[in-house]
């Protein structure tokens, strides 16, 4: 018989084929599972040269499946920026900024991220003139917690080229005061303005940032990623040929599956499909936004917005470009992924893909809309009958105020804001993740808020009903990200003959009080049948 490489055995393995884990032994030969059995059966693959991980009663688990993210805007956030999350005000933030600013004189920008106007006292944009006060000698660009307005001092505008003059962008808008004069404030594509400078970096540094985000995600037990065009605002930021240098060398601990934009580029897109075709790094489909955020005004909705009822919010492009667009991606076989956060946005990327099926015919295409943050209930059952895909992720409703959604949304949609139970028991095939770094990378705080939907105090459940099981959200997060990627027979659940990404836990989330989640961490991380993270006693290995 032949011997494994490495033999993980525990009282508790959810192999996500179950709603509940299951005392096994999983066996690894090179890259895949060879099999998975009682501990007794398993015995017979161990060999002198086998390597034995006893968990104990701790959980082992398939591999976490991010299925959207952002790599590069994750690192650059994550190691590079100063964070502005614990600011209580815009004198706060900016005090924070020169701080960090000394810290770093090398740095030609000072570039950072997390202020959030909702959570202060004065509920408003800050402006250039409170950064100017602070660092008015260096440029500081300063991303909104959501992303989607960027924050900028007067050095940023004058390198940018921003005056009274400059119109505003497709789908932008520069914020100007009484006078005409810029503020300071760029929404959605006008941060590219600025940001086209500021995210000049050279190669080393990308891959740094590369590196950085292979170490974290190995470490939270995330194995597979799909990176999603993060928006006109940071494509300066797209490094696919980095991430192809560390294939090459064999560095890639991570997979990842690529979403470069869906704008009309139709043979480039087509070019990337075949440049990127491994089982670590794929172009998997092209992604765009319909919409921008609700804290904005930029969701697109079905009705006005209850604080600003001369706005439905708008769509980033016309809907006879986007079906264009769609049907031309679709009848190339390419997957498509919609940012679609209002309840028009949602009910527009539905039409859009039921406009494809209609020209180019039925397939399993698995598009997919992402976020979803308000929908019309009439809307669910369009996801199974049109086969696409829910993309949640579940800690986004805990981000922010609930004020931030409930004073701009009627009463009537109160029970239809971050639905997640909803899609997920509609019949629909749901995935998980993150937006990172839009939120920490950490799948924990994700299952945390999916079992609980506690909400940005931490102490109230909003919209209870949209609770799912732990058992749910696992498989979410794992299987559900298998199979919006077409690696549903590949990865995803702990199945003879798969791919070895698996992850130990140090302890059992089925055995635990919710709020421990929090406090979970990954022991081991194994991907592609290598170890990636490791941190578990000397003596629980053979």
């Amino acid at each position: 018989m032949m011997k494994a490489d490495l033999i993980i055995k525990s009282n508790a393995v959810f192999t996500g084929l179950k709603d509940e884990p299951e005392s096994l032994a999983v066996a690894v030969k090179d890259n895949k599972i060879m099999a998975v059995d009682t501990k007794e059966k398993i015995a017979a693959y161990e060999g002198e040269q086998t390597k034995v991980i006893d968990a104990g009663d701790k959980l082992v688990m398939p591999g976490f499946h991010d299925a959207h993210l952002h790599i590069m805007l994750g690192s650059l956030f994550s190691h590079y920026c100063v964070s502005l999350t614990e600011a209580k005000s815009a004198e706060e933030a900016a005090v924070k900024v020169r701080e960090y600013a000394d810290g770093k004189p090398e740095n030609q920008w000072v570039i950072g991220t997390g202020w959030d106007h909702t959570t202060w006292v004065k509920k408003e944009f800050p402006d250039r003139y409170m950064l100017d006060q602070e660092l008015a000698d260096r440029p500081v660009l300063l991303l909104h917690a959501e992303g989607h307005y960027g924050w900028v001092n007067s050095k940023a505008l004058e390198i940018a080229g921003i005056t009274s003059e400059t119109p505003n962008p497709e789908y932008g808008v520069i914020y100007k005061n009484e006078k005409g004069e810029p503020t300071g404030i760029l929404i959605e594509t006008a941060i590219a303005l600025a940001a086209d400078f500021a995210y000049d970096f050279p190669k080393e540094q990308q891959r740094d940032m590369v590196s950085q985000f292979l170490e974290h995600a190995a470490r939270l037990g995330v194995t597979s990623v799909n990176d999603l065009y993060a928006s006109r605002a940071h494509e300066k930021l797209e490094a696919y040929s980095v991430y192809k240098e560390f294939e090459d060398k064999g560095e890639l601990s991570c997979r990842f599956h690529l979403y470069p934009p869906l704008n009309g580029q139709i043979e480039e897109a087509k070019k990337l499909r075949e440049r990127y075709a491994s089982d670590k790094l794929r172009t998997a489909g092209l992604k765009q936004f319909i919409d921008g955020v609700v804290t904005g005004y930029t969701a697109y909705m079905l009705d006005p917005y209850l604080d600003k009822p001369e706005t439905r919010g708008e769509t980033a492009y016309t809907k006879e470009q986007l079906e264009r667009w769609v049907v031309e991606a679709d009848k190339e076989g390419f997957q498509i992924r919609f940012h679609t956060i209002g309840d028009g946005a949602v009910r527009l990327g539905l039409d859009l893909y039921e406009k494809a099926q209609e020209v180019n015919g039925q397939r399993d295409a698995r598009h997919a809309l992402e976020h979803i943050e308000v929908i019309a209930p009439e809307d669910v059952p369009r996801f199974k009958a049109l086969g696409v895909m829910p993309s949640i992720q579940p800690y986004h409703m805990a981000l922010m105020p609930r004020e931030s959604h409930t004073t701009r949304v009627g009463e009537e949609k109160q029970a239809y804001i971050y639905p997640n139970a909803t899609l997920l028991r509609s019949g629909a095939e749901v995935s998980y993740s993150s937006d990172y770094p839009i939120v920490p990378l950490e799948p924990m705080i994700e299952i945390y808020h999916a079992v609980t939907r506690k909400d940005f105090t931490l102490n109230d459940t909003w919209n209870e009903q949209e609770r799912v099981t732990l058992a749910e959200a696992l498989k979410a997060y794992t299987a559900g990200s298998a199979y919006s990627v077409f690696r549903e027979n590949e990865l995803g659940t702990i199945e003879e003959g798969k791919l070895a990404d698996l992850v130990v836990l140090d302890r059992n989330l089925f055995d635990v009080p919710a709020d421990e989640i929090l406090k979970t961490e990954v022991e081991v991380t194994l991907m592609d049948g290598e170890i990636v993270w490791e941190k578990i006693p000397a003596a629980a290995l053979k």
